[in-house]
């Protein structure tokens, strides 16, 4: 990745290798199509999409794996989904490069925060 911080997802992807960039783009594109409404942008020098204006989910790419951030570590729907990757307490997951990526999941978990977010804002 650049060494400055990026002002767009583009900048971000480009710093990578174009196999890791295949990937991220995959990544992006997959969040993007959780929901129509989704908005891209850099938050904390990564990619983070908006929803109803609040920052929602994160990734970032790395040497070995693309992390995403956060998720819902102790959610029970989640559980056996999470048990085959690694996860920190902090909420962040990491999918390995030299697998493939798990979209529906990916998906998923997008809309998971979705939700939380309308919860939210309903309290």
């Amino acid at each position: 990745m650049a060494e400055n911080k990026p002002e767009s997802i583009d900048e971000y992807i480009s710093g990578f290798p174009e196999e890791t960039r295949e990937i991220l783009n995959l990544v992006r594109k997959t969040m993007l199509s959780a929901d129509p409404s989704i908005e891209e942008g850099i938050s904390y020098a990564m990619p983070a999409f908006k929803y109803s204006g609040s920052f929602i989910v994160y990734f970032a790419g790395y040497k070995k794996h693309v992390g995403v951030y956060p998720v819902p570590n102790n959610e029970p729907e989640f559980e056996q989904d999470f048990a085959a990757y690694k996860t920190s307490g902090k909420g962040a997951i990491q999918f390995p490069l030299n697998k493939p990526m798990p979209l529906d999941l990916i998906t998923r978990i997008v809309k998971y925060r979705i939700k939380k977010s309308l919860e939210k804002k309903v309290k």
